[in-house]
């Protein structure tokens, strides 16, 4: 894998696509032992986590329902610190299981807006799944139940990941070149 250039920056080689599926199976046992009876409905976060939510969704060996949310607070390469709901939820979570799907977490500011958009849904249970973790970025305390990779605070594409809407179709995760 060589550097690329998306729009006006440059990136190198990250995270290669099989260490990303790797990742993804092992999750995908950890929500199998926990949640295996459950029927869980998986609430992925548009649009960043789309892919990872398709290849987990094929790894997992028992019922579950999937459905989709969107919120955005990213412009170019940084957050915005403003949350803004774009598509939000169809299906009634009273009483049922609903694990979160998101691409990363960063600073947390995105998932505690999520968590409090779901905070009066009389859910059973709520978990959360996210392919990357960036801890020395993350400023809130809610936990993150289901890990894939934990990563310094560099800004990544790829596998989902944009920067200002493109790169998203890569398959492999790619690092900014500062």
């Amino acid at each position: 894998m060589a550097t690329i250039t998306v729009l006006d920056k440059v990136f190198e080689p990250y995270i290669p696509h099989e260490k990303i599926l790797e990742a993804v199976r092992r999750m995908a046992k950890e929500l199998e032992r926990d949640l295996a009876d459950k029927n869980p409905l998986f609430l992925v976060i548009l649009n960043g986590a789309f892919m990872f939510a398709g290849d987990l969704f094929k790894e997992l060996h028992f019922p579950a329902e999937i459905s989709f949310i969107k919120f955005v607070s990213y412009s170019g390469t940084h957050s915005t610190g403003n949350v803004r709901q774009l598509i939000g939820l169809d299906e009634d979570v009273a009483g049922r299981t609903v694990v979160l799907v998101e691409d990363i977490v960063d600073t947390g500011i995105s998932m505690e807006k999520v968590l409090e958009y779901l905070s009066d849904k009389k859910i059973k249970d709520l978990r959360i799944a996210t392919l990357l973790f960036k801890p020395n970025s993350y400023k809130k305390h809610f936990k993150i139940d289901y890990i894939g990779i934990e990563i310094p605070n560099d800004f990544i594409i790829g596998y989902g990941l944009d920067y200002n809407g493109q790169a998203r179709n890569l398959k492999d995760i790619y690092k900014i070149v500062q």
